[in-house]
């Protein structure tokens, strides 16, 4: 791996990689992830954006924005990380844990006390990522309370 870098989440390698990511849940689930997201989200302090590159290429991303305690299951000091992501030529060499470490870092750093996020149950792969760098089950949140293939997970920082 090239590197990992911060970048804006309407940078053009972050929306190709987006693009990418919903096209693998529309395969997956028939359907994309309808979370409103917004560049400002992952703007720091608040946030970050991550993309990871190989051979100068843009191969992986994710991010991480602040959730505060409110009726929809979030916690104070929460941070929630969307769009992880690797591509498939790219996956097995550790891209997805080096973002996630940088994200979990960075979330720590900003104050943030928890990570949460939520996957689903076709995604075997991303359960078992998060499961093998200590995230735990906890109670569905947010706009995912409702629905029988969401599965949420947290650690703490």
């Amino acid at each position: 791996m090239d590197g990992i870098r911060a970048v804006r989440f309407d940078h053009p390698d972050a929306v190709k990689l987006s693009g990418l990511v919903q096209a693998e849940y529309v395969r997956r689930y028939g359907y994309d992830d309808m979370t409103p997201l917004r560049p400002g989200h992952f703007d720091p302090p608040d946030g970050l954006f991550l993309v990871a590159y190989l051979a100068g290429a843009a191969v992986g991303c994710g991010g991480w924005r602040v959730q505060e305690a409110r009726d929809e299951g979030y916690a104070l000091g929460d941070a929630e990380l969307k769009r992880m992501f690797v591509v498939p030529e790219a996956r097995g060499r550790g891209i997805a844990r080096g973002i996630l470490r940088a994200l979990e870092d960075s979330a720590r750093d900003a104050g943030r006390v928890r990570m949460v996020l939520e996957t689903g149950t076709p995604l075997h792969e991303a359960m078992g990522l998060y499961v093998a760098c200590g995230y735990a089950p906890t109670a569905n949140f947010g706009p995912y309370r409702g629905y029988s293939d969401s599965r949420c997970f947290a650690k703490a920082l």
